[in-house]
C-alpha cells in the first residue's frame, strides 16, 4: 500500500468538492481530489445547470470560472403555466436578481481546467473504499488506484464530496443510508433534442395530464421533462408519442421538435443525513443531502456547504481554531432545510396529484387538484407570494457573499 499525506483530502471531484479545492487553494491549504470516474466521463455527462446568482458570483470573483457570464444564459424570470394561462414571475422586478443557465458539466470542465492549471493533486479513475480514525485529528482514507493498487491517503480532515451514494457517509453517520428521506410518487421522463430553444425562458407547467418542464441547454439542445411513474422504462415510447406526451402538458406553446438522442427516468427523493459532522471528517453537497430537481436547488445548495466548510477549514488548518468546524453542522443545516423545504413546496404545487396521464399521490382526490389551483392561484395573484418564490428560486445569501 502507499500512502500519501496532505491538509484536506476529498472524495469527489463534483462541483463541491472542485470547488472546495479551489477556495482552499486560495487559501493556501493543500488537498488531494479523488473520483472513481474518469475525467471524459465527469466533463461529457450532461446535467442540468441552473445557478443561483450568489453561485454565480462565486464562480467568477474566485477565478473558478469566467465562461459562467460569457457562455452562460442569464434568465430573469420563469413561467409557471396553468389553466390554459401563463404567468410569469419577474425575478429582476421582485428581487433584483436572476439566475444562470449553465450546465453542470460546463462549470465542471471550468473547475477541472483551474485546479488542474494550479498543480492540483487530482486523482481521477481512483475509488474510496472507507474512512478509517474518524474521531481522531488524522483520519486515513483507504482507497485503490485504476490499475487495483492500495492507497491510503493520511489527512487533517477527510470531505465527503462523493454524491448520494457516498462511502463517505458510513464513517459519519454510521451507515450508508442514515438520514431522513422522502421518496415521492412520481418522476421525471427527461429527455435531450436536438432543437432551438422553444421558450425564451423555463416554463413550468401544471396540466391536468400532468407536469411539465420546458428548459434549455444552448441554441441548439434542449432538455425537456414530464412528470411520470418512477417505474417508467424509458426505451418504452416512440419519438412521437414523447413528444404528443410533451406538447399535450403546454398548452398554449408549440414545442420545437427535433431528434431525441437521450431519455431518463429521475427518481424523486428528498434526504438529508442525520450527521454532517464526524471528528475530523464531514459531508457536504449531495453526500449530505439531495433534493428533488424542481426547486433547481441541487449544486446550488452543494456551493452554499462549501462555503461555510472551506471558512471552517481555514480556521481550523490556519490558526487551530475549532469553533467554525463545530458549528458546521448547524449552520449547513440551516440553509439545507430551507431548500428542502422550498423544493418540496414547488414539487407538491406543481406535479398533478390526480392525472389520467402520470403518475400522482396514491390517495390523492380531485379536492387535492382543486386545492393545487388554489395555491398556485395564491402565488400568482400576490406580489409576497411572486416575492418569496423569486427569492428562494434565485437563492438566499450565501456565507461569507457580500
Amino acid at each position: 500500500m502507499s500512502t500519501i499525506r496532505t491538509r484536506v483530502a476529498i472524495v469527489g471531484a463534483g462541483p463541491a468538492g472542485l470547488l472546495l479545492s479551489h477556495l482552499l487553494g486560495i487559501a493556501g491549504i493543500e488537498s488531494v481530489v479523488i473520483d472513481q470516474r474518469s475525467r471524459d466521463e465527469i466533463e461529457t455527462t450532461i446535467r442540468a445547470g441552473i445557478l443561483e446568482q450568489g453561485t454565480v458570483e462565486i464562480l467568477d470573483q474566485s477565478g473558478a470560472s469566467s465562461r459562467v457570464r460569457t457562455v452562460g444564459n442569464r434568465h430573469d424570470g420563469i413561467e409557471l403555466r396553468f389553466a390554459g394561462a401563463g404567468h410569469r414571475i419577474d425575478f429582476a422586478e421582485l428581487v433584483g436578481r436572476g439566475v444562470w443557465l449553465y450546465p453542470q458539466h460546463e462549470v465542471l470542465k471550468d473547475l477541472i481546467a483551474v485546479r488542474l492549471g494550479k498543480g492540483q493533486d487530482l486523482r481521477f479513475g481512483v475509488t474510496a473504499l472507507r474512512v478509517e480514525d474518524a474521531a481522531s485529528d488524522r483520519s486515513r482514507l483507504i482507497a485503490t488506484d485504476a490499475d487495483g493498487s492500495a492507497l491510503e491517503i493520511e489527512a487533517d480532515f477527510v470531505v465527503g464530496a462523493d454524491g448520494s451514494r457516498s462511502v463517505v457517509r458510513e464513517a459519519v453517520t454510521g451507515s450508508h443510508t442514515g438520514g431522513y428521506f422522502r421518496e415521492y410518487p412520481f418522476a421525471w421522463f427527461g429527455i435531450l433534442c436536438e432543437a432551438p430553444p422553444s421558450a425564451d425562458e423555463l416554463i413550468y407547467s401544471n396540466s391536468p395530464n400532468g407536469f411539465a418542464l420546458i428548459s434549455q441547454r444552448s441554441a441548439t439542445v434542449q432538455r425537456m421533462y414530464f412528470q411520470c411513474d418512477p417505474d417508467a422504462d424509458p426505451s418504452a415510447f416512440t419519438e412521437e408519442q414523447l413528444w404528443n406526451e410533451l406538447q399535450s402538458r403546454v398548452p398554449g406553446t408549440t414545442l420545437k421538435e427535433g431528434p431525441i438522442f437521450q431519455r431518463d427516468v429521475l427518481r424523486f427523493r428528498s434526504f438529508v443525513a442525520h450527521q454532517l459532522l464526524r471528528g475530523r471528517v464531514a459531508l457536504i453537497g449531495d453526500a449530505a443531502h439531495t433534493v428533488p430537481p424542481t426547486g433547481a436547488k441541487g449544486m446550488n445548495l452543494a456551493v452554499a456547504d462549501v462555503l461555510v466548510l472551506e471558512r471552517a477549514l481555514r480556521a481550523l488548518l490556519l490558526e487551530d481554531d475549532d469553533r467554525l468546524i463545530e458549528a458546521f453542522p448547524e449552520t449547513a443545516l440551516h440553509r439545507i432545510w430551507k431548500a428542502q423545504h422550498f423544493s418540496w413546496w414547488m414539487t407538491n404545487m406543481l406535479h398533478s396529484p390526480v392525472s389520467a396521464g402520470s403518475a400522482g399521490a396514491p390517495d390523492a382526490s380531485d379536492f387535492d387538484r382543486l386545492r393545487q389551483l388554489g395555491e398556485l392561484r395564491s402565488v400568482v395573484e400576490s406580489e409576497a407570494g411572486r416575492r418569496f418564490l423569486a427569492e428562494a428560486y434565485t437563492g438566499w445569501p450565501l456565507e461569507g457573499l457580500a
